[in-house]
């Protein structure tokens, strides 16, 4: 995986985002969460894989509370059948385009085989992973099928915590946001309690929205950066998706992480979009807190911890600030693309220049 781009974020540029951020304000900040990338360029080829691991790479592999919410469902997201209603999972999270899940799929299976053999050897354990996509086709030939096996490994063994790069990478180096190039990005909230402090993260794979209702922190800058527009130049409604995967060390159950993914439709709501109907905004929520390797326990009781729920508006709050802010760190961070379909057309960056003379008085 690459070194963090150079491109300002929004912070630096001098947008005001509310909340204090973690020391790299991304998903990593999260003790223990990875992120790792293969980012697949060539001719009429930009695509390419994101991988989260929320436990990174530890031995053997535990659990992970969870909790899932769709806004809008035109979209895939596997695995979710069994997080509502056991609330939990046992993989890394991959994201990339619409016609790669499968390969996604079997890549994790095949990258856990290799690295947990005890965990699947003699105990009849299996896996269902967790895979989620946006649609790439204005950019790339997603139709050529050409994230591969070797791609997603790439992603999974590149995994690292720490700052991680944002834009044209992994499974959102093809992706339109607001018709401006858009892609991956994340941000974080500390969450500070009367007796601890916590972190909540966010990545998302940013590929939605329509010009006109692009609103940054408030102001509609859609309605002034009028250029370029996407739907127009291809003479086509809106279409595209959002996946938003939300880690934080906070005690919760299922149940609680439920509510946390569903204020993630505040966080993208904030930018303006209105859900459209060819989306698929589709959010996932985890906790590392309460580490459980064995569902066949040899005692019939488990202890957790648990959050009393009177403190969850500041998770609530660290939630739709981190997703607001990592929708515009997509933006700012991605670079001009030129599209597949219809060929030549030019996908642009939002200028930050243009951007923050609207913001700033």
């Amino acid at each position: 995986m690459k070194q963090p781009q150079n491109k300002p974020r929004g912070r630096e540029l001098g947008l005001a985002f509310p909340g204090q951020p973690g020391p790299n304000n991304a998903i990593t900040d999260v003790p223990g969460v990875m992120v790792g990338y293969s980012t697949v360029t060539g001719e009429n080829v930009q695509t390419g894989v994101t991988a989260i691991l929320p436990r990174g790479k530890t031995a053997p592999p535990a659990y992970v509370w969870a909790g899932q919410h769709t806004l809008n469902g035109n979209g895939e997201m596997t695995g979710c059948h069994w997080i509502h209603d056991a609330g939990y999972f046992i993989s890394p999270i991959c994201i990339t385009n619409t016609h790669s899940v499968g390969m996604a799929h079997h890549g994790v299976l095949k990258w856990m085989v290799e690295h947990y053999p005890d965990f699947f050897t003699g105990k009849h354990n299996f896996v269902m992973p967790v895979i989620a996509e946006t649609y790439d086709g204005v950019i790339n030939d997603i139709n050529g099928l050409h994230i591969t096996e070797a791609h997603v490994m790439e992603a999974l063994n590149s995994a690292r915590s720490g700052p991680i790069e944002e834009g044209n990478v992994g499974g959102g180096n093809g992706m339109i946001t607001y018709e401006f190039k858009g892609g991956t990005g994340t941000a974080s909230r500390k969450i500070k309690l009367p007796d601890k402090s916590y972190t909540l993260g966010v990545l998302v794979q940013s590929n939605f929205g329509a010009r006109e209702d692009l609103t940054v922190l408030g102001v509609p800058v859609g309605q002034h950066l009028t250029e370029y527009t996407v739907h127009e130049q291809m003479r086509e409604k809106e279409f595209g998706s959002i996946i938003v995967v939300i880690a934080t060390d906070l005690p919760l159950i299922p149940s609680q992480l439920n509510r946390i993914a569903k204020r993630a439709s505040l966080g993208i709501g904030r930018t303006g979009t209105i859900g459209g109907h060819s989306s698929g905004d589709i959010f996932l929520a985890f906790s590392t807190a309460n580490a459980m390797t064995e569902i066949d326990s040899k005692t019939s009781t488990r202890q957790m911890e648990m959050l009393d729920d009177n403190y969850l508006n500041d998770a609530y709050r660290a939630t739709r600030d981190a997703v607001e802010e990592a929708i515009i760190n997509a933006m700012l961070a991605a670079q001009t693309s030129t599209s597949y379909r219809p060929e030549g057309m030019i996908v642009k960056a939002i200028d930050h220049p243009s951007l923050m003379r609207l913001m700033l008085p």
